[in-house]
């Protein structure tokens, strides 16, 4: 079944995302490798593809997992966690409806 992994950030902590990120990508690949990621990236803070210094509030990964545990278990995982970048992270059953 897919998930829905929606994290939201702390305040100013782009310098700790920017370095963690080659790990958070790694696992993500590694999802996509396997066929199991739908669809995953940042929140930008400002409405712009680039934001620059304003950096971004959080976080959407729709994956497949076999388990709403197992799923919890992964988000639980993450680098930006370990890093100190997010502060909230919800993992939701997802049904694609559309395309």
């Amino acid at each position: 079944m897919l998930y829905a992994i929606i994290s939201e950030d702390h305040p100013g902590t782009l310098e700790q995302r920017m370095s963690a990120r080659p790990d958070h990508l790694a696992r993500l690949e590694a999802l996509r490798d396997a066929g199991r990621l739908l669809v995953a990236g940042p929140h930008p803070a400002i409405d712009s593809e680039d934001p620059g210094p304003a950096g971004f509030t959080g976080s959407l990964v729709i994956a497949e997992f076999e388990s709403l545990p197992q799923a919890q278990s992964w988000a639980d995982q993450d680098p930006y966690i370990k890093a100190g970048v997010y502060r909230k992270v919800m993992v939701k059953p997802y049904k694609k409806v559309l395309p």
